[in-house]
């Protein structure tokens, strides 16, 4: 059995509700045979980090390393990992195992995230009942599977974002054959939008961009956006009904918006929905079946597209907005990312040796 080579992994957990954390390290699972332990570059922020942290997804395991956007380079591999070297620079997204047989429901489909043996990158358990933890740490371990290499095109501190934010809004795209020519639209132009935006228009779609912050106009329109939309203003919300072909929600819009958005929606359009709204949704049924649009939802993407995402994003040089923190100031980058400040992720630095 192949030894680990940092066997207690230092980090900044947040140990009870809100938006702080602190230095905090714990002793990682033993390396299996098929996983790798990965030195951590870089980390992105998601939204779901602070969600987390906050607790306001459910119950949250403290203490808690948080993290799914990871970036760095492998030092040590089980001994039936073949397909990554030590020295590799490969990203970690919002998963870190699956049983991925061909019996499974979920894997067979390339649906892997919702395999029920599934491990998230934090707040997720083992079958022996060890604590996935996340990337504001030094290292990691993590099934080689979820282990991706980073194109070499890529420059390394804009690839975090795209293990999972990238990853999200790209993988429906996919599963829904967003093509040349479709009229799309994104709402939000954030975090997860202003990427939406780019494999949008890199998909060739006619790319409209909904924001109720008119200053994103000249970005959203740089980034690929056909038009921009302000969302305040009801005539350019009139120009825009009956319009579209796919709506992606980026944002955690009011929960009673929804008969807004299948109005813009041509007959038969897709309502895709890749953040929560607060609470349960109010709509009317009616509008559903006059209409003919459909409401759907999606999570995150299993290993085949999350190749995709890095290989689609290197071909068309697709890269997020970032910011980036040095990891010391974590609570720093935090706070800005709860006060909605950031353009548009945060990358955190571990410090070089």
């Amino acid at each position: 059995m192949v030894e680990g080579k940092i066997n207690e992994i230092h980090g900044w957990a947040a140990k009870k509700p809100g938006i702080a954390v602190e230095p905090w390290s714990y002793k990682p699972r033993p390396l299996g045979e098929n996983d790798v332990e990965i030195k951590i570059e870089y980390s992105g922020i998601c939204g779901s980090d602070l969600h987390t942290i906050k607790q306001e997804w459910g119950t949250t395991p403290y203490p808690v390393i948080v993290g799914h956007e990871i970036v760095g380079r492998v030092i040590t591999k089980g001994e039936n990992v073949a397909h990554l070297d030590e020295g590799d620079l490969v990203g970690v997204g919002a998963q870190v195992f699956a049983c991925l047989e061909q019996d499974c429901n979920a894997c067979s489909r390339d649906l892997d995230p919702h395999c029920p043996e599934k491990v998230f990158t934090f707040s997720s358990y083992y079958a022996d009942g060890a604590q996935a933890q996340g990337g504001y740490a030094e290292a990691v371990r993590v099934d080689s599977n979820y282990a991706f290499k980073i194109p070499a095109s890529i420059d390394p501190v804009y690839a975090p974002p795209l293990m999972c934010g990238g990853t999200t809004v790209f993988a429906p795209m996919l599963r829904k054959g967003v093509k040349k020519g479709d009229r799309v639209g994104v709402v939000g132009i954030g975090g997860l939008g202003h990427l939406a935006i780019q494999y949008a228009r890199a998909l060739g779609a006619e790319v409209v961009a909904f924001s109720h912050s008119s200053n994103k106009k000249e970005q959203s329109l740089e980034l690929g956006a056909t038009k921009f939309v302000d969302t305040s203003n009801k005539d350019e919300l009139d120009s825009v009904r009956r319009s579209l072909d796919y709506l992606f929600v980026t944002s955690s819009a009011q929960s009673n918006q929804y008969n807004e958005y299948i109005s813009w929606m041509d007959f038969e359009g897709q309502i895709v929905l890749l953040a929560l709204p607060k609470g349960d949704m109010s709509f009317s049924p009616s509008e559903f079946v006059h209409t003919e649009v459909a409401l759907t939802g999606s999570l995150i993407g299993g290993i085949n597209v999350l190749k995709k995402t890095l290989e689609f994003s290197a071909q068309h040089n697709i890269l997020p907005v970032i910011e980036r923190f040095p990891m010391e100031k974590v609570n720093d980058a935090l706070a800005r990312v709860d006060a909605g400040k950031v353009r548009y992720r945060v990358v955190l630095e571990n410090p070089k040796e």
